[in-house]
C-alpha cells in the first residue's frame, strides 16, 4: 500500500485514481476537495476559454514519475443564479 500523500494547498489526503484513457498515465493522486484554494482559483490558469466555462484544474501527482505535480483538468460546479 502506498504511503498517504497530502495536497500541499489544503492538506487533504490525495485520492488514488487511474488516469484518463489515452493519457499515458497509470495511477495518479488527485485532490478532490472542492474547497481547495488551488481548485477554486484554477479558472484563472486556463487560457482561451469562454468566460462562463465550468473548467478548472485540480492538484494532481503522477505516481509513476516520482509524484511529479500537474494540473488535472476538471469541471467546476456551475452556480444556479
Amino acid at each position: 500500500m502506498m504511503q498517504e500523500r497530502y495536497c500541499p494547498h489544503c492538506g487533504v489526503v490525495l485520492a488514488t485514481r487511474i488516469g484518463p484513457p489515452d493519457s499515458g498515465w497509470g495511477e495518479i493522486l488527485v485532490c478532490e476537495n472542492n474547497e481547495c484554494r488551488y481548485f477554486l482559483d484554477s479558472d484563472k490558469d486556463i487560457r482561451y476559454k469562454p468566460g462562463d466555462s465550468p473548467l478548472g484544474c485540480r492538484y494532481a501527482e503522477d505516481c509513476e514519475a516520482d509524484f511529479r505535480p500537474f494540473n488535472l483538468l476538471a469541471f467546476r460546479g456551475m452556480s444556479s443564479n
